[in-house]
């Protein structure tokens, strides 16, 4: 039956002290897809664009086995664009432009024989949208979800009602103080889990992961990149590469939820390699596999007697 991606595709333009792509794949939607897809397929994307979206990215979501029943384009219309630029460490970025064009009015619309989708992946836009979705599936078996700063601040009523009916929420470690009022991640997620989410994944970046699952706390590490060059898109496809697994191997057991999260960190790290969407568009899963395996290889220990 696949996976229900629903969330923004655009055109990036990106800086790094490295280099600059201009008008590039982007998106959260579309790099939860293109990572979920070498897991599972097919993938059910719920988006929307201007008639002016490329063909060529057309085409690359074809590739991926990513379906575009649920792709909504709008004639005589714009993308959505957004144009930023990293600093040095490629921790921080300044927004220089959002152009929300088509997707400052977009409604998720789930095509009939979508709706019984069990595996669910909304990506960060309006909780108000994100909620419209839910309500108009059957029963999803499992929901990820993923959400901002801005949303927390501005819609958090509406943010706590859709918690209530999620199964996982992925935020980084600003997002998960700033929704707690908790300065303690610790704190924070006990507090977050409070709101009715079961499982709650807090991204740190070049610092890895921490799952939050029943009484199981799993710190994964992120994979030692030598040269990064755009982390634009990076906890999208940890996103996708997290259901991707788990969808995959049909188990959300906590000890699965666990192998998922490396694998979530390990899509994240090819992502990271290239610019746009470039990491994540010509990968085997056997190559994914290799890389998880570097990930067990980093984390293992031998205890002492």
């Amino acid at each position: 039956m696949g996976i229900l991606v629903v969330g923004s595709l655009g055109l990036d333009t990106v800086e790094t002290p490295f280099d600059r792509v201009e008008e590039a794949l982007g998106g959260s939607a579309t790099y939860i897809s293109l990572a979920a897809s070498y897991f599972s397929g097919p993938i059910h994307l719920i988006g929307v664009v201007g008639d002016d979206f490329p063909k060529k990215y057309v085409q690359l979501f074809e590739e991926h086995n990513v379906d575009l029943k649920g792709l909504q384009i709008v004639p005589d219309s714009k993308t959505f664009r957004w144009s930023g630029k990293y600093h040095y460490d490629l921790n921080t970025r300044d927004t220089l432009l959002t152009e929300l064009n088509v997707f400052e009015a977009f409604n998720p619309v789930i095509p009939e024989e979508r709706k019984k989708t069990r595996y669910v992946c909304l990506g960060n836009i309006d909780p108000t949208l994100q909620l419209r979705v839910l309500d108009q599936l059957d029963e999803p078996k499992f929901v990820v979800c993923d959400t901002m700063n801005y949303w927390i601040e501005g819609k958090k009523d509406e943010l706590l009602k859709l918690l209530t009916r999620v199964h996982v929420l992925i935020i980084n470690d600003s997002e998960a103080r700033l929704l707690a009022q908790e300065p303690n991640l610790i704190k924070a997620a006990k507090k977050i889990k409070e709101f009715g989410v079961p499982n709650l994944i807090i991204k740190k970046g070049e610092h890895g992961a921490l799952l939050f699952a029943e009484d199981v706390i799993f710190s994964a590490p992120a994979y030692p990149i030598e040269l990064i060059n755009d982390p634009t898109g990076a906890g999208d496809s940890f996103a996708g590469g997290f259901i991707g697994y788990l969808y995959r191997t049909q188990d959300t057991s906590p000890e699965n939820i666990k192998r998922a999260v490396v694998y979530g960190s390990t899509m994240a790290s090819f992502c990271c390699e290239q610019f746009s969407t470039k990491g994540l568009e010509d990968l085997s899963y056997l190559r994914i596999q290799d890389r998880f395996r570097d990930f067990l290889s980093i984390a293992h220990f031998d205890e002492k007697a």
